[in-house]
């Protein structure tokens, strides 16, 4: 029986493939970064970079064939991505090269295109320095990144504060990288961290918010928060206006963060938001952070009814099926079972939830039996009452008290009376 090649195995086939047609013309050519690292922990790359003594002009010249078609991403700092119009794939190709002054905290003014040496002491980690033969698997190593993978540190490559300084969001990529990888940060690259970490305020939201993203969305989150902290980088992420939660108070939260089970971005930074401030609060950070409506919209939610799942056995079902019918309802309850793994919650309460969220739709969330147009229909005068009236009768069927049209109109018309 023979199967299809899986999707890693295809990219990686035609990231080789690119690698060798470059070979063929005569240049040196490497997998370079992260997805060397990732072979070499026996993890499967989710991208390949290519590194390469062509230049841009010859990459393109090479690709913009019938086969593939060439974007130029970044053809001023020498990188062109291949893409297979077939496969939708794409390979980053980039000229060797070294960089000059970085004066925006992110691009250098200019590039020199240079050596393969000279481009790996550009890069950020030792481990993110190493370059991989294609064909022979040999590693090229300048920056003694084998070493370090081995021994399983994040070091900065040469001196710490120029490569922060060069790029700030590296202040947080060091953190992700010792965490979602369970390395140690080497003591030069943390204390550099510690004595700059205001420098984080410049970087842009959106690429702040997409490292935050693959950090916390890692089963290695509370680890990770925990050097935001240690290391001064997480009340910059915040107004400053916002206080840090107390040492306990922090213990508590990791101690959450860490009881998630493949949490969402929201749930993931809910408890965190609910550590330092409100629901509105929550709403402000998440502008700032440029996340979604949606995103922030879930996340104060969550904020707000935190403990309404608490004491579910003994409440009214009125009382929790607007949360439990809700499109959050299962993070809100992924949110109480990590609780409940803290012993801060009762595992009879998330029982109950977990059993009414399995109900049918039509159970957990039946059709109202009136609305404002039955309430009129009925002879009732449209009022500042009326969606108190709703609500109300809406609860009164929830909790089985009523079960028809009829039954409902009548509840509403008694309440009406007794309420003028």
């Amino acid at each position: 029986m023979t199967h299809s090649p899986s999707e890693p195995e295809m990219l990686h086939r035609f990231a080789t493939g690119v690698a060798k047609r470059l070979r063929s013309e005569g240049f040196e050519t490497f997998f370079a970064g992260g997805c060397v690292r990732d072979r070499l922990l026996d993890r499967t790359p989710k991208d390949y970079d290519v590194a390469t003594s062509a230049t841009p002009d010859e990459v393109e010249a090479l690709f913009r064939t019938s086969d593939t078609f060439t974007v130029p991403v970044g053809a001023a700092f020498g990188v062109i991505c291949i893409v297979d119009p077939a496969t939708k794939m794409q390979v980053e190709v980039a000229t060797f090269r070294s960089d000059g002054a970085y004066l925006d905290g992110r691009h250098p003014v200019g590039v020199t295109f240079s050596t393969a040496e000279e481009d790996a002491q550009r890069r950020d980690f030792t481990i993110n320095g190493l370059f991989l033969d294609p064909e022979t698997e040999e590693v090229i190593d300048f920056v003694d990144g084998q070493a370090d993978l081995e021994n399983k540190i994040v070091r900065a490559i040469g001196d710490p504060t120029a490569r922060f300084t060069e790029d700030k969001l590296r202040l947080l990529r060091a953190v992700r990288f010792t965490a979602t990888l369970g390395f140690q940060l080497e003591e030069k690259t943390a204390a550099a961290i510690r004595n700059m970490p205001e420098a984080l305020r410049v970087v842009s939201a959106e690429r702040i918010t997409a490292e935050l993203d693959k950090m916390l969305l890692d089963a290695s989150r509370a680890k990770g928060l925990r050097m935001l902290l240690d290391l001064k980088l997480l009340p910059t992420l915040f107004p400053e206006s916002m206080p840090m939660p107390g040492e306990q108070q922090f213990t508590n939260l990791l101690e959450v963060e860490a009881e998630l089970q493949t949490p969402s971005l929201p749930l993931a930074l809910a408890p965190l938001l609910a550590a330092i401030t409100d629901a509105e609060g929550a709403q402000e950070v998440s502008k700032r952070w440029r996340l979604s409506s949606r995103q922030a919209n879930r996340i104060a939610w969550l904020i707000q009814n935190q403990r309404e799942l608490y004491g579910a056995t003994v409440k009214n079902w009125s009382q929790l099926q607007r949360l439990l019918a809700h499109q959050g309802r299962e993070e809100l309850v992924g949110w109480l079972a990590a609780e409940v793994a803290c012993k801060r919650a009762e595992a009879d309460d998330l029982a109950y939830c977990r059993e009414r969220i399995a109900w049918p739709e039509e159970k957990l969330n039946p059709p109202p039996l009136l609305s404002g147009d039955t309430l009129i229909a009925a002879g009732l005068v449209p009022g500042k009452n009326f969606a108190h009236l709703i609500e109300s009768t809406r609860d009164a069927q929830l909790d089985g008290h009523i079960s028809t049209p009829e039954e409902a109109i009548e509840y509403a018309k008694q309440l009406a009376d007794r309420e003028a």
